[in-house]
């Protein structure tokens, strides 16, 4: 029996609805999918260029703009800290879902797009 409070996931459909949870502040989903889009606008500049240093940013852009929506306008800690590997990917799945608006910014209608 787990004795603490803490949430322990078996699959990353279990863990993404936790993910979304973790990110209902609308000014925290902006800063992710910035920082996220800039990820993408790096990596892809990067191979454009062959300018390799480039992706030295990468992660300052992917993390540094979440990290500041949880801190400053969630005011939680941000999943990677515990779940590393199923938080990046519930950041790309999230990213994707608000690309196609399948959730939206302000967290509305999120249930059901959590358990596709």
């Amino acid at each position: 029996m787990n004795m603490t409070s803490e949430p322990r996931f078996k699959s990353f459909g279990e863990f993404y609805p936790f993910y979304l949870g973790e990110h209902l502040n609308p000014v925290c989903r902006t800063l992710h999918f910035v920082g996220s889009t800039l990820v993408l606008l790096l990596i892809v500049a990067a191979v454009m260029t062959r300018q390799w240093s480039l992706l030295i940013a990468v992660p300052f852009a992917g993390y540094g703009f979440a990290w500041i929506g949880h801190f400053v306008f969630e005011k939680n800690k941000p999943a990677t800290f515990k779940y590393p590997g199923w938080s990046l990917m519930g950041d790309w799945v999230m990213y994707w879902q608000l690309l196609t608006r399948q959730i939206h910014f302000d967290g509305r209608a999120d249930a059901s797009a959590a358990s596709q």
